[in-house]
Order: C-alpha cells, then sequence, then structure tokens
C-alpha cells in the first residue's frame, strides 16, 4: 500500500467522512470539535472490522483533514521539554482498539530508532520533521532510503505488517530553532505497548513509553459550543 494516497491534498471521499457543522464559537478558544469529530469518524471506521490497508487508506485521509487545520488543539497538549520531545495522549479508544497522541519536539530533539508493533499514522500538525526508515534484515538497523520530510498536512503511514511500509524508524525535528508537533494515531494504547529502541551495532531494548500528562482534554463539554 501507498502511502501517498494518504497525503495528497485532494480530500477522498469515502462514507466514513460525514459532514459535521462547525459550531458557532471554539471550546476555550480552540476548535475542540475537530478533534472529537475525527474520534468518531474513526471509531466508525474500526467498527466495520476493516483490514489493515482500510485503516491506513481511510484512517490517514481523516487524519489529514485534521492536521491541515492547526486550531483544536490546547495549549497544554503542545508543550515542549528543553531535555526530551513530549508524547502526550489526547485520546484513548475504551476497547484500546487506537489512541492518539500529540508528539512535541523542542529545537532540535529527535526520538531513538525503534518500533511500534502495531499499525501507526503521523500527520504533521506545526513545524516539520525528518523519519528515517529502518531494516533490521541484517541484525543492525540499516537506513532505508533517504529521510522523509513531512511538513504541516502531510501524513505518513507505518507498520509491521506491510512489505511497502516499515515499522522501524527514527523521528526528529527538522527545526533547531523552533518547536515541531505531530499527530500520532496507533493501533492499540501506544503508551502501554511493549516496545524496542535499537543500538547502531544492533542491540535491543525493550520499553513501555507511557505518556507525558495526566489529563485529557475535555471534547465532550459542549456547552461553550451551544451559546
Amino acid at each position: 500500500m501507498s502511502v501517498h494516497h494518504a497525503t495528497s491534498s485532494a480530500a477522498v471521499v469515502t462514507p466514513y467522512a460525514r459532514a459535521t457543522a462547525q459550531p458557532a464559537a471554539p471550546v476555550r478558544g480552540k476548535n475542540l470539535w475537530r478533534l472529537r469529530s475525527f474520534i468518531t469518524e474513526f471509531a466508525d471506521l474500526l467498527s466495520t472490522a476493516p483490514v489493515e490497508e482500510t485503516i491506513l487508506y481511510v484512517g490517514g485521509d481523516l487524519l489529514r483533514q485534521l492536521v491541515v487545520h492547526d486550531d483544536w488543539l490546547p495549549d497544554e497538549f503542545a508543550q515542549p521539554d528543553p531535555e526530551r520531545y513530549r508524547q502526550y495522549l489526547l485520546h484513548a479508544d475504551s476497547a484500546q482498539r487506537f489512541s492518539i497522541v500529540s508528539f512535541v519536539w523542542g529545537p532540535g530533539q529527535r526520538t531513538p530508532i525503534h518500533d511500534h508493533t502495531v499499525w501507526g499514522l503521523i500527520g504533521m500538525l506545526r513545524g516539520a520533521e525528518h523519519a528515517q526508515s529502518y531494516s533490521l534484515a541484517r541484525g543492525t538497523p540499516e537506513q532505508i532510503g533517504p529521510p522523509v520530510l513531512l511538513k504541516p498536512g502531510a501524513v505518513e503511514a507505518v507498520s509491521p505488517n506491510s512489505d511497502d511500509l516499515h515499522d522501524v524508524h527514527q523521528v526528529s525535528n527538522a527545526f533547531d530553532d523552533r518547536v515541531s508537533i505531530s499527530i500520532h494515531v496507533y493501533g492499540g494504547n501506544i503508551g502501554a505497548v511493549r516496545r524496542s529502541v535499537y543500538q547502531p551495532d544492533g542491540q535491543r531494548k525493550l520499553f513501555i513509553s507511557g505518556y507525558s500528562n495526566s489529563t485529557l482534554p475535555n471534547i465532550w463539554d459542549l456547552s461553550a459550543e451551544q451559546q
């Protein structure tokens, strides 16, 4: 499957992309209705028990429709840390079928080489990031092609189950002087998934990432939208 289907600037018309009326006023200055709509649409998609290729194709377009707008992420889930990138949980499905995370990159920050073990979608919201894929076929991480530059509105996919996609990569902020933010959707509660980081010599270390926050955005308080 080619992830370029999901990055196209033209919207893909699908039965899951229902029209959503924009409320008269945003919640606390942020259009949280966009996130609420995305969560509803993505849950509807998964309720049809689609194959993974469909999840990445249709779900990728839903994510693109979310990240082309940078007016909905609350400020408390967009704060960088001077030492390392932050991973804020925005939503976890009650059945842990999927989770949504905002990754906040301080200037010049990057991840180690790591895997996911579940499918994932990465949508660029603010700034830009480089994503470098790796192969472990020979026992040590080897780069696969050049890094991909993700700019706002772009969507990439990762998967351990596809020959066309890759599960192991390293991601870095493309800027040394500003914050970048990407929105990730994973096929599980990613903060609780046992995963691995890889050293250049092939050594593997297991980890569970957890999250940087202890509270979630309140997407269900509609009082401000109904005034």
